[in-house]
């Protein structure tokens, strides 16, 4: 009887073991899926951001370049239109670094990314 009661839970226990390895399978499988979005994700937002971050220096430094030629030509000389863009950029490097706290960027970093694991994670319901 012994025999033919292990006998009988066998098949039983291959298919809880069955059922359970692929359980942990497809959560396996979940996981990396989950990652390879988060990792695409990530790269596409830096690729997006160094291209604006490029475009954006493009455009202060031909502005810059610009509002020098145009303050040389306003101030009749070759050189103190530059002079005038450069200590503008000097002034606004002091304030930065005077005035500005790393608390502040901070902040803003808390609240760009706020919850952004959590809202992503699908599974909470």
């Amino acid at each position: 009887m012994i025999l033919d009661d292990d006998t009988s839970k066998t098949p039983r226990n291959d298919s809880l073991i069955g059922n359970l390895t692929g359980y942990l399978d497809t959560r396996i499988d979940l996981v990396r899926l989950e990652l390879q979005q988060k990792a695409s994700t990530v790269f596409v937002s830096t690729i997006h951001g160094a291209t604006l971050a490029i475009l954006g220096l493009m455009f202060v430094i031909f502005l810059s370049v610009f509002a020098g030629l145009a303050l040389n030509s306003v101030l009749d000389s070759p050189f103190w239109g530059f002079g005038i863009v450069a200590g503008f950029y000097l002034v606004l490097l002091i304030l930065v670094l005077v005035g500005v706290d790393k608390a502040a960027f901070q902040g803003l970093a808390n609240k760009a990314l706020k919850d952004t694991i959590y809202k992503s994670d699908k599974r909470q319901a």
